[in-house]
């Protein structure tokens, strides 16, 4: 069984920053639009992050390489709630 700890580490990356943005945005380090800006960049790469565990995951059940499964687009992905 392939090993989901890479993807699983950079989305606590991702969530690092998330909270570390915030607090820097609370004590007016950075700019409404910064923070907006780096956000939605973070909330992004979070989605695709997590499309591609399930993606993984869906794979192991049916008895697929989990490798095989790759990042979609941040259109495809951010595509999914519209």
């Amino acid at each position: 069984m392939t090993d989901d700890k890479p993807l699983f580490s950079r989305i606590d990356e991702l969530v690092a920053e998330e909270h570390e943005l915030r607090t820097k945005h609370a004590s007016g380090k950075i700019n409404d639009t910064d923070e907006h800006a780096r956000l939605r960049a973070l909330e992004v790469e979070l989605d695709q992050c997590w499309d591609l565990l399930r993606q993984r995951r869906a794979k192991r059940e049916f008895g697929e390489n989990p490798d095989t499964a790759a990042a979609r687009s941040a259109d495809t992905v951010e595509g999914y709630l519209n």
